[in-house]
């Protein structure tokens, strides 16, 4: 790719919560648009790791929007549970994507495995693949991670997705008690996003 920066991006998601966080990451003289100004539906996330199925949504929207496209594909991993949710992190809550029943289901998969979880620290963590593809061609795919382990009862109400179950390392809060701004530093799509800014 040439030196020139991107100056026009849609956001490849239909996800509300991650339009406004990666909105919030990209330089503000960037032209952003969103799938919905072209009515588009989500392509099915047919990959087996984050990084393909980002490279999936990427290279849809492009197509279909004639843009260059940035999109993202993240999830969250328990390491007591084999990884899961993983790239199905989004599938644990129906065809509705609701989080509520995603984080009733990561409780009672916690209670199987173990009746004494909440007394122990359990391991997880979240991943971001960041893609960006411009119609027929990848220019990057890159991936970030925040560790940290899985909170006892959801808390606070700020993010979306897994965020009020999520503690990450070096903090007594979830992610949904954190001030957006805070959260925003942290992150996997922050550190996603630190790898792929040269673009901007």
């Amino acid at each position: 790719m040439s030196k020139k920066k991107i100056r026009k991006l849609l956001i490849g998601t239909n996800n509300k919560g991650k339009l406004r966080e990666i909105r919030n990451l990209l330089p503000k003289e960037i032209k952003i648009f969103s799938t919905a100004k072209f009515n588009l539906k989500s392509p099915r996330e047919t990959g087996k790791t984050f990084e393909q199925n980002s490279l999936i949504k990427s290279k849809y929207f492009s197509k279909k929007s004639n843009l260059i496209c940035l999109a993202d594909d993240s999830g969250l991993e328990i390491d007591i549970l084999n990884k899961r949710p993983g790239v199905k992190s989004a599938r644990w809550g129906g065809t509705k994507g609701d989080f509520n029943k995603a984080i009733k289901r990561v409780y009672k998969e916690l209670d199987k495995i173990d009746k004494n979880w909440k007394e122990k620290k359990i391991k997880a963590r979240f991943i971001c693949a960041l893609s960006i593809f411009n119609l027929k061609k990848k220019i990057a795919c890159v991936i970030g991670k925040v560790e940290g382990t899985i909170s006892k009862e959801p808390k606070g109400f700020n993010g979306f997705g897994y965020d009020p179950i999520f503690i990450p390392n070096k903090s007594n809060l979830t992610f949904g008690q954190m001030k957006p701004a805070k959260k925003y530093k942290l992150d996997h799509r922050y550190n996603a996003f630190k790898k792929i800014k040269k673009f901007f």
